[in-house]
């Protein structure tokens, strides 16, 4: 997965730390387990036209985590770029 600058963003993380960097939009959710106006970070991924076959074939969507601590995550699907407001 290539990583995208996502429409909105509000910071680079990692980049300093000699990652790639990666672009976030920070956001506020309603999440049933911590309430209203939960913080959150969300960044948007492209799949490599490998990928895509592999997806369209029923592959997976894996999730690496780095380090032996899982944050809660959320997975989902942003809209594609005609269906997006302006």
């Amino acid at each position: 997965m290539l990583s995208q600058r996502i429409s909105g963003f509000t910071r680079e993380l990692g980049k300093s730390q000699g990652y790639l960097g990666l672009p976030v939009r920070d956001e506020e959710i309603v999440d049933n387990a911590t309430g209203l106006r939960t913080p959150c970070m969300t960044t948007a991924w492209e799949p490599t036209p490998e990928e895509l076959r592999r997806l369209n074939a029923g592959g997976m969507v894996e999730i690496r985590v780095l380090g032996i601590a899982h944050p809660p995550i959320l997975v989902g699907v942003g809209l594609p770029p005609q269906e997006m407001p302006e």
